[in-house]
């Protein structure tokens, strides 16, 4: 029912955002994630979301919020709300790793068994566990509550789950190729200058369609900032008059 909501992953992730809110409130912390962390995660990739939509929130927030002076609009409530955010769904990416390796071993097909062996001990191994540092171990230092609301650490870790994000699709492309069927068509990916160059060429584009945004549309929703304001709340005593 979840992946037929209106507005497709935004809405979703505003869903799951308030889901947990009450069950963070109610269970505190492991026991919320572990109930609804294997309820989220198919709909989560199904909608193709992962942690990386938190991370690049915050590290395109935080310059956003220095050179603009929107340190009042955006507060450090919202970025450690979105380290939090990290954290959790981490933990429902790490899930997702698990139940993987657990299919592969478990439906005993042997070349999902080879598949999975090639990425933990195969010629790309090194990418396959920085992978697995940057998206579940690194993030883990959200638990503190001085990494969450120090601004260098926030916008440090979100580049590091930002890679471990890239690091992920190269796995899913470049690993699951480089051997097929036929052992002599097997190789080893090295990437040239024009795979670099054309990598970098989409973070120039990025970039400049996300300045031109700053420059020609508002930053902040202003409707979201006039219900915040103290003017738009109405007084207890009025609404008993």
């Amino acid at each position: 029912a979840m992946t037929g909501l209106p507005g497709g992953h935004a809405t979703f992730l505003a869903v799951s955002i308030l889901a947990f809110v009450v069950l963070g409130s109610v269970l505190e912390g492991i026991p919320a994630i572990v109930l609804f962390g294997p309820l989220l995660f198919p709909i989560a990739r199904q909608l193709g979301i992962h942690d990386v939509h938190y991370a690049m929130v915050v590290i395109l927030a935080i310059p956003v919020r220095a050179l603009y002076g929107l340190k009042d609009l955006i507060t450090m409530r919202h970025l450690e709300n979105s380290a939090k955010l990290m954290l959790a769904t981490g933990w429902i990416v790490a899930y997702g790793y698990m139940y993987e390796a657990f299919t592969a071993w478990y439906s005993g097909n042997p070349y999902e068994f080879f598949m999975l062996n090639n990425r933990l001990m195969g010629p790309y191994r090194y990418w396959y566990w920085a992978l697995i540092s940057c998206n579940i171990i690194i993030p883990q230092v959200f638990w503190s509550k001085k990494v969450r609301t120090s601004i260098p650490w926030l916008f440090l870790v979100s580049c590091v789950i930002l890679i471990g994000m890239w690091l992920e699709r190269f796995i899913i492309v470049i690993v699951s190729l480089h051997r097929d069927f036929v052992p002599s068509s097997w190789g080893h990916y090295t990437a040239t200058r024009y795979d670099w160059t054309i990598f970098i060429g989409t973070l120039g584009m990025f970039s400049f369609f996300f300045l031109l945004f700053l420059r020609f549309l508002p930053a902040i929703s202003i409707a979201e900032m006039k219900a915040l304001l103290p003017e738009s709340k109405v007084q207890e005593a009025e609404v008993h008059v």
